[in-house]
């Protein structure tokens, strides 16, 4: 599949675009699946890098970069050493759909090492119901979303690797306010949460 598509991640895509055109710059995308997002991130950055562990989804990815001189994909996990400027070089990182698939705090302390001084992290993630506002949030939701998927034409199954995400988003919430101290989560549509955070400028 090298064309583009819409469904509940992609969706958060533009806005993603917008925010690292801010900045320019270097961006990673962690867990860039089959790359729709570094192909569109390509246009507003000087550099992307998608990073995952699934090589078919990576065989798929290289296709659609083929012609963009300035984004390429690795077979990489976020907690390698060799991974091209791991200790903070990059100006946007971004996460769409995957943070669910690793451990919490490993993960986001590990996200949180790969972004620039003055550059930020964004996270779009799946979070499990378990309060009853949870529940209720989502009941509301059902019927919005459904439709949202019928005028866009959903494409649900692109080929990659799903899970069922494990942690509340409360429990997120307190991980992260350990972990990345700063950082600004909000529940969102589609099911989805946001997470952003700015790492700190270097003392001059």
């Amino acid at each position: 599949m090298t064309a583009d598509y819409w469904n509940h991640n992609t969706a958060f895509h533009p806005a993603i675009v917008r925010d690292a055109g801010r900045r320019g710059g270097r961006a990673l995308d962690v867990g860039c699946g089959e790359g729709l997002l570094c192909a569109r991130l390509a246009g507003a950055c000087r550099e992307v890098i998608g990073i995952d562990t699934d090589e078919q989804a990576l065989a798929r990815a290289k296709h659609r970069l083929e012609g963009l001189p300035n984004a390429r994909v690795l077979a990489r996990d976020i907690t390698e050493p060799d991974l091209p400027g791991r200790l903070g070089a990059f100006e946007t990182v971004t996460c769409v759909a995957v943070l669910h698939h690793l451990p919490l705090e490993e993960g986001l302390a590990a996200l949180g090492a790969l972004v620039a001084p003055g550059g930020r992290l964004i996270v779009v993630g799946l979070a499990a119901d378990k309060s009853p506002w949870d529940w209720i949030v989502s009941g509301l939701c059902v019927l919005p979303v459904r439709v949202m998927g019928a005028v866009h034409h959903e494409t649900r199954d692109i080929g990659v690797v799903t899970t069922r995400a494990r942690e509340s988003l409360g429990e997120i919430r307190a991980a992260a306010s350990r972990i990345l101290p700063g950082a600004r989560l909000r529940r969102r549509f589609y099911y989805r949460y946001s997470l952003v955070w700015d790492r700190p400028r270097e003392a001059a």
